[in-house]
């Protein structure tokens, strides 16, 4: 569904936030901690048992741990320390930012609230309690829904090409193959899993191993007059 808005700046950077703008995604820090949690539902995401959404919630649900214990591992996933040099410096040139993630938006917007950074966020939301664990919540309602993933990162990025004449996409994972197709390949980045697709089925890509690298290398291309 189109976002009829009209955008002040003229290009868009939709990034995935685990494991691209963090070094370390959230799910496997949890899991790393609590080991008990899963109680096999990745593996029943695996053999499409359950959708990747569900997977989650599940497991999130599980955590159980006094707030703090939850704020140290979403410090432990290590946000780009240069994200708000980053972000500010792609806005003076007509770049909007935005994060699109089938993660939740409890750590995500916290941490970039830690780092005194404002862009939109397309996340599944959610709120931590001690006793219930972190209980995660399709978008609803939202233009970007989706119930396998929670957030539909192709429809964020085609929403993003109607409205804006320049978009980039980063990303490392699986649910970012896709998003990541559907952008100019000179403004494609990809890490991890993501690169070794691209490579495998011959898609070209620029490979990134930080975010601010993906910022500097879209700064070089200067604002659109």
């Amino acid at each position: 569904m189109k976002n009829e808005s009209i955008p002040q700046n003229k290009s868009m950077l939709v990034s995935d936030f685990d494991g691209t703008i963090t070094k370390f995604d959230f799910y496997d820090l949890v899991c790393q901690q609590f080991p008990d949690i899963s109680g096999g539902y990745w593996h029943q995401y695996e053999s499409g048992a359950l959708t990747h959404f569900e997977a989650l919630r599940l497991i999130f649900a599980g955590i159980r741990a006094p707030e703090e214990a939850l704020l140290d591992i979403i410090r432990r996933m290590e946000i780009e320390p240069r994200i708000t040099d980053a972000v500010s410096r792609l806005k003076a040139q007509g770049w909007d930012v935005a994060v699109a993630s089938a993660g939740c938006d409890w750590y995500i917007r916290r941490l970039l609230a830690e780092k005194k950074v404002t862009m939109a966020v397309y996340s599944n939301p959610g709120e931590y309690f001690p006793d219930k664990g972190l209980l995660m919540r399709l978008p609803e309602p939202s233009p970007f829904l989706s119930p396998e993933l929670g957030v539909n990162k192709v429809a964020v990025v085609r929403d993003a090409l109607n409205r804006y004449e320049r978009v980039a996409f980063a990303g490392d994972g699986r649910p970012d193959l896709a998003p990541a197709l559907l952008v100019d390949p000179k403004r494609r980045f990809a890490k991890a899993w993501l690169a070794k697709k691209l490579h495998e089925i011959n898609e070209p890509f620029i490979a990134f191993e930080r975010w601010s690298d993906v910022a500097e290398h879209l700064l070089k291309e200067g604002p659109l007059s």
